[in-house]
């Protein structure tokens, strides 16, 4: 017999302003605990020196963090130049420090242009990527280094939105990207082509997949609600599970026709889209799930929700 999970049946999204210095998943605990529920998920992590959206997925929810994990994010990111540090950001240790006081502003646009639309990363080794099941950062704490693929990613928006010169110029960038693409790097590469090293400063994720950083709220807001007691504007704050998949086209059913989804049947769709994932909902609006459209005009169910627990 399965365990029953203990806390709350919680379902939805929740947008969530991460603060620094906390991991996203001591993040993800924190807010689990302020909503008693049973069962949550973060959507990617954040850098603990990183600030802003990181959505959390709770209950029939976490059935579709994958395409939050998958889908574009924005940035805006601080980089200091004329030091290199070892982790890539203002926590690590300073490995070199080099004269950076000739750099001028058309030097950092130049440079940039060449990050932009299709380029290649190397990981740092202070990511979350796992090798032989490890994360790096744990092995590069261990004082260990391993050989990292470069990643083909897409720097689909990149702007220069303040330059600071002097003895320690900094740089304010605007990014936005793929997934999987890692500022740390972007602040590493930059510094090598500008001869100076750079590393990153400020980091603030100001939008992922559908969500903006308006639409998100601080954790002290939600221990604000919780201390008073007022969970109805706590479970306000949660958006449905399908406020991940707005990007995917709809398809609608009949009463008749979700009943046979959710016995895990194909449904015929007229006029339905050729081929893909679809989300599927009945006609009165009600959110059923993910389908897969099939060559003869069926949608069949990959993920559907469960109701009435």
């Amino acid at each position: 017999m399965a365990r029953r999970r203990k806390g709350r049946a919680v379902d939805g999204i929740l947008v969530l302003d991460k603060p620094r210095g906390v991991t996203s998943n001591r993040a993800l605990q924190s807010v689990k605990h302020l909503y008693s529920a049973a069962k949550a998920g973060h959507t990617g992590s954040l850098d603990p020196l990183a600030t802003g959206v990181l959505p959390l997925c709770f209950g029939e929810a976490t059935k579709f963090s994958q395409y939050l994990l998958d889908a574009d994010k924005a940035y805006q990111s601080t980089f200091a130049l004329g030091c290199v540090t070892d982790t890539g950001d203002a926590e690590g240790k300073v490995l070199e420090e080099r004269d950076a006081s000739g750099i001028t502003e058309n030097d950092v646009l130049a440079a940039l242009r060449q990050f932009e639309g299709e380029i290649e990363q190397v990981p740092s080794m202070y990511s979350a990527i796992k090798k032989d099941g490890q994360p790096l950062y744990k092995l590069a704490r261990r004082g260990l280094e391993v050989e990292r693929k470069p990643r083909q990613v897409v720097i689909k928006e990149l702007e220069l939105r303040a330059f600071r010169g002097g003895d320690s110029p900094e740089i304010d960038i605007y990014l936005a990207c793929s997934k999987g693409t890692y500022v740390r790097s972007l602040a590493e590469d930059l510094g090598r082509v500008l001869g100076c090293g750079a590393y990153v400063s400020v980091l603030r994720r100001t939008r992922s997949g559908p969500f903006g950083i308006e639409d998100s709220v601080s954790l002290g807001a939600l221990e604000a609600l919780r201390e008073s007691g007022d969970c109805g504007a706590m479970d306000a704050l949660l958006r449905p599970a399908d406020a991940a998949l707005g990007a995917l086209p709809l398809v609608c059913l009949s009463e008749s026709g979700g009943f046979y989804m959710r016995q895990g049947q194909p449904v015929m769709v007229p006029n339905a889209p050729r081929g893909g994932i679809v989300r599927v909902a009945l006609h009165n609006g009600e959110f059923l799930g993910v389908g897969e459209m099939l060559d003869d005009g069926r949608v069949a169910p990959r993920r559907l929700i469960v109701t009435g627990r």
